[in-house]
């Protein structure tokens, strides 16, 4: 199984490189950013210095979207970085829940990602893409050029785009049960569609917190910093909701149930620890949405993820331990998981 660290591109970015450094020294093998360009710092300018601070890290987005970039500026820029480093970048896209919402646009739709998604991934590889009015190729590409395009996807008609379309899927969450129906999905839409289904990447993520014991104050404390998670992944499930309504076929209840008393949501906070808006998400649902406790219970769920088919846990470091998490994921998990 790889494993990705997943950051906040937050002021100073010679932090985020030095997480990166981190990570890649304990095993790491993927190091992804959000991208959401008021929020944070522009994400592509730091790839540039981790890459250049790391050997084999692959970098890449969590997640960018066709919206804010034009489509051949997005793949200009990972294809750039793959020219100056190797084949080092992924491009994982979504709706862009909170990069468009805080622009005050409406995020993406699935159609406008599929186009987006064979554009991007075309040009990166150098080869042509029409951009709805002229056919481009970048020149300067030489052979040999990979920029493989994940998807982030939670809906039916997401997973099955993703199983379709994408060279890997992005499932921001760790409950066992979700992951399998989710994963299945999009498998059984990669054989619909004539492909095999190994070619789609399963990347899981979510945080992790590692605690010393599994004392009712140690869990308390991990629960309360990664409390946050269910708030995040409650906007998307709010939108589900909207579009299928609260008891749907289509979306199971065990993802839709815990946002009936959410009330709204202040993307000033998003994506961290003290968010105010997260207090109606449960400690069930972090248990079930995170990884907590020691080192074992990381072990154990991991190994359950690996058996539903995921190649790549992704943990969000967003919390008051983040080194000590990278190192005790060095130290004593990755080396569990994959001995």
């Amino acid at each position: 199984m790889d494993f990705g660290l997943v950051l906040q591109t937050d002021p100073p970015a010679s932090k985020v490189v030095s997480l990166m450094k981190r990570a890649e020294r304990n095993g790491f093998t993927y190091g992804w950013t959000f991208d959401s360009a008021v929020l944070w710092q522009e994400p592509f300018v730091i790839y540039s210095q981790i890459l250049a601070n790391t050997q084999k890290l692959t970098v890449g987005t969590m997640v960018t979207n066709p919206g804010t970039r034009t489509w051949e500026v997005t793949a200009s820029t990972f294809a750039t970085l793959n020219d100056m480093f190797g084949n080092r970048t992924v491009c994982g896209i979504g709706r862009g829940d909170s990069a468009m919402r805080v622009a005050g646009r409406k995020p993406n739709t699935l159609a406008r990602i599929s186009e987006a998604m064979k554009v991007i991934r075309a040009l990166g590889r150098g080869e042509e893409a029409d951009l709805g009015g002229a056919v481009v190729r970048f020149p300067w590409i030489k052979p040999g050029a990979e920029l493989p395009v994940w998807m982030a996807a939670y809906g039916p008609k997401a997973l099955k785009m993703t199983g379709e379309e994408a060279d890997g899927f992005i499932l921001q969450l760790a409950d066992l049960y979700l992951t399998e129906y989710m994963v299945k999905a999009v498998k059984d839409a990669a054989v619909a569609a004539g492909r095999d289904p190994a070619d789609v990447r399963i990347c899981v993520a979510a945080p992790a917190y590692v605690t010393e014991d599994d004392s009712p104050e140690a869990l308390a404390h991990a629960r309360e910093q990664c409390r946050w998670f269910g708030g995040m992944v409650g906007n998307h499930v709010a939108d589900l909701v909207s579009k299928y309504g609260e008891h749907s076929s289509q979306v199971p209840e065990e993802l839709t149930d815990y946002i009936k008393a959410r009330e709204g949501y202040d993307y000033s906070h998003h994506g961290r620890a003290d968010n105010p808006d997260t207090q109606f998400v449960p400690d069930e649902i972090v248990d079930r949405f995170c990884l907590i406790g020691p080192v074992e219970r990381h072990i154990e769920k991991l190994n359950a993820l690996r058996e539903l088919g995921v190649d790549q846990f992704a943990v969000y470091d967003m919390h008051d331990a983040q080194e000590a998490v990278i190192d005790a994921y060095g130290q004593k998990v990755i080396p569990a998981i994959n001995s």
